[in-house]
């Protein structure tokens, strides 16, 4: 089965696009990736309704907007839409709280991804699954993170084990023991990952660069690594809500203190599991010089990327949304309790059902 995924994470730099086939026993072969950046506008006006105060009509307009956009970045990956039998949109996050927080006399956790999906499938004619995460904090889980059920199936081994660390707008782990089970696996948000340094050096510090240059802010950086989160068990999960402008104008970080708080709090979740033997690096930030060579230093584990596996690093969440819609059309669950804190594996994602065009004929 040809299934497409799309995703723009948390850094909003683009729509990243996975095109691939996956077999009746669960094997992925990618047949295309692409990435469409967001024109600067598109960029500034999600930034605007994310985790801030915003006019509802922003909202609905920028869904229906983003619906277009993604459909348009899958045009542009090249791949005859007559060929794909089925997308995975994550969408963009405007709002992530996986915590249950007070709220009218009720607990509550909740999120909100935009980019219409009803739009998707009628500009591809192609059945669209989107909306993974609610259904996950319906069962109790955190919404976050699911990319474990990607890692799992991509990195376990059966004789040590691995780490497969992303580095978005969040940093994420997955950590798999040796010849783990699905039960076996844990993962959660370890903090921030390039989102603070994006909003230092924007749109992002290539290389590393200026945080080489500069110097760290040591007693800020002991004062920041003593916040509670980083000492919390998983399930656990963070966001713009905690990492975002209000993080940067309040503690006043530079970018050499960002880059460090972000290979250290990777370095404070990775210690937890000493036996480690191989740290899996995918995201935005693999392509940071200055971050890796920091968590070479910092971990004692070999410090590597997807790329290694077959798997680039700007493309490995756009093929996990394409694994969890695969998982959706086939009436099975795409969450990992163990890594969200869910009650029970479910199914995720809401159904859009496009019309391909001799269907309408």
């Amino acid at each position: 089965m040809r299934v497409a995924g799309l995703i723009s994470g948390t850094s909003v730099d683009g729509i990243d696009v996975a095109v691939v086939d996956i077999d009746t026993d669960g094997g992925i072969q990618v047949v295309a990736t692409a990435i469409a950046p967001y024109a600067p506008e598109v960029r500034s006006a999600i930034l605007s309704v994310s985790n801030s105060t915003a006019h509802v009509a922003t909202i609905a307009r920028l869904n229906f907007l983003l619906g277009e956009l993604f459909a348009e970045a899958l045009v542009q990956a090249g791949v005859a839409l007559s060929s794909i039998d089925l997308i995975g949109s994550h969408g963009q996050t405007i709002f992530h709280q996986g915590e249950a927080v007070e709220f009218l006399g009720s607990k509550i956790a909740s999120t909100m991804q935009i980019g219409e999906a009803a739009v998707i499938a009628e500009r591809t004619g192609i059945q669209t699954i989107a909306d993974f995460r609610p259904s996950d904090i319906a069962a109790g889980g955190k919404g976050a993170p699911l990319v474990p059920f990607l890692d799992y199936q991509l990195f376990r081994h059966p004789e040590h084990a691995r780490v497969a660390l992303n580095i978005g707008g969040i940093a994420n782990i997955t950590v798999l023991p040796a010849n783990a089970t699905r039960d076996d696996v844990i993962a959660f948000d370890t903090g921030p990952g390039n989102m603070v340094m994006d909003a230092l050096a924007p749109p992002f510090d290539r290389d590393g660069a200026c945080a080489r240059a500069g110097t760290v802010n040591t007693a800020l950086l002991e004062r920041l690594l003593a916040a509670p989160y980083y000492q919390r068990d998983p399930p656990k999960s963070c966001g713009r809500e905690q990492y975002g402008a209000e993080f940067v104008l309040e503690t006043g970080i530079d970018i050499a203190t960002a880059a460090e708080l972000t290979a250290r709090s990777i370095g404070l979740a990775i210690g937890r599991y000493p036996e480690t033997r191989e740290v899996i690096v995918s995201g935005g930030g693999a392509h940071n010089g200055y971050l890796m060579e920091r968590l070479g230093a910092l971990l004692r584990a070999r410090v590597t990327t997807s790329a290694e596996f077959g798997i680039g690093v700007d493309t490995k969440e756009a093929i996990l949304f394409a694994l969890l819609a695969y998982q959706t059309y086939h009436g099975r669950a795409g969450n990992l309790p163990s890594a969200s804190g869910a009650r029970k594996p479910v199914v995720l994602g809401k159904i859009s059902r496009g019309t391909k065009p001799e269907d309408s004929a």
